[in-house]
């Protein structure tokens, strides 16, 4: 498996999911390539209390765990020269955790406007896995039809969509049921929830 993967973080709601998954690859002794909007900014800084006063590389040392095994790189989505938006630049996958619905629309129809459309499309084009995380609700027509698209051109959709099997006991738990299945995706071991093993004492 390539250890090199490429994760956006956009401006919706749940990004503790990105921020999670970048730990957990981390973690894992992975080289991450991480990619934040300008919305992804607003909604880290609402949602778990981000400052970028500092720049986007002090933001991401500051606010994710991360251990010296892994390497972490950091870019501002305006950077489209950046190494990430080449073919050559070879990674394992491209992820966007969580995915607003204007980037999946801009990745649906090939608009590569920034570093992480760009970066989603050179997965395409390249054959590689393209894992993209939406977290909105209710979908609308344009939504599904959207996802149905990229769906159809290779790409995975996994919504953010928690299972309750497992008896989560906080969100914490909550949270990593997600992380979890996106890490499922890619072929990684993990604890992160317990596994269904069917249903038992049922009269």
């Amino acid at each position: 498996m390539n250890s090199r993967f490429v994760v956006g973080i956009t401006g919706a709601s749940g990004v503790i999911y990105g921020v999670r998954v970048v730990e957990e690859l981390l973690k894992r002794g992975m080289e991450v390539h991480l990619i934040i909007s300008e919305p992804g900014k607003l909604v880290l800084a609402d949602e778990l209390g981000w400052s970028f006063s500092d720049g986007v590389q002090q933001a991401c040392s500051r606010g994710i765990r991360w251990h010296d095994q892994g390497q972490l790189v950091v870019y501002e989505n305006h950077e489209i020269w950046a190494a990430p938006a080449s073919g050559s630049f070879q990674a394992g996958c491209m992820m966007v955790v969580p995915c607003s619905m204007s980037t999946l629309a801009g990745v649906a129809h090939g608009m590569s406007a920034n570093l992480i459309q760009r970066a989603a499309d050179v997965a395409l084009k390249e054959r590689r896995r393209l894992i993209l995380v939406p977290r909105e609700t209710p979908l609308n027509a344009i939504h599904l039809r959207n996802m149905l698209l990229l769906a159809r051109l290779g790409a995975d959709i996994l919504p953010a969509m928690p299972g309750f099997y497992h008896r989560p006991q906080g969100v914490t738990e909550i949270i990593d049921f997600v992380v979890g299945k996106i890490l499922d995706a890619i072929g990684l071991e993990h604890e992160l929830f317990t596994r269904y093993v069917g249903m038992h004492n049922i009269n």
